[in-house]
């Protein structure tokens, strides 16, 4: 299989840096009982950024109820008895001026808890969600983030593609990445977000 590890089991990954120390990590497919441990980490992950309106964690409780969800996408990454990193990926529409639609991913987001981030867990999180979106039957993904951070993941500029997205941001950060190659040919047009991601903020 591709990448060596088989769907739906959790990939283990020897030698991460945690804390000066070497911890091992398990990167598995969200479960029930994990929705308010992640949606307490999706919000310390983000509470320190000036840039954050703070709502991540609402947005994903939203995506999590929503048609937009894709069971196997949501995945965490445990590391000594606790969840430590979040990804979450959904469908998204790119929608042409004939109306026709592409189904792609959309990458939102991807937390790692403070004082754990910059060890490689959150590129983990994403290489294996990639992985799986592949087995799913997904070729693309797109995402609005770091310029500096996600190149080294295949995403570039979406307008090479002619992909644009429906609100202001620099082109540099809304970012767009075939994941078979290939699969962004002939696809062009404005991103189309699910309901939820402007929906009410759900009650606790």
């Amino acid at each position: 299989m591709r990448g060596g590890f088989p769907w739906g089991i959790g990939r283990r990954l020897a030698g991460v840096r945690a804390n000066k120390s070497c911890m091992e990590l398990t990167i598995r497919e969200e479960r029930p009982d994990d929705c308010r441990t992640v949606g307490e980490l999706v919000e310390a992950a983000f509470r320190p950024l000036a840039f954050s309106d703070h709502t991540e964690h609402l947005l994903v409780a939203r995506l999590r109820r929503s048609e937009a969800f894709v069971p196997g996408l949501s995945l965490v990454a445990e590391a000594e008895g606790r969840l430590v990193g979040h990804v979450l990926l959904t469908r998204l529409e790119v929608v042409a001026e004939d109306r026709s639609a592409a189904t792609v991913l959309g990458v939102v987001p991807l937390s790692v808890l403070p004082g754990l981030q910059n060890r490689g867990i959150g590129s983990a999180l994403l290489r294996e969600a990639h992985r799986r979106a592949v087995r799913a039957g997904f070729g693309a993904a797109l995402l609005v983030g770091h310029a500096d951070y996600y190149p080294r993941f295949g995403y570039v500029p979406a307008s090479r593609f002619g992909i644009r997205f429906p609100f202001d941001a620099p082109d540099a950060c809304c970012l767009a990445a075939e994941l078979v190659p290939g699969s962004l040919g002939g696809v062009h047009g404005t991103v189309r977000y699910p309901a939820a991601f402007f929906g009410e903020t759900p009650e606790a």
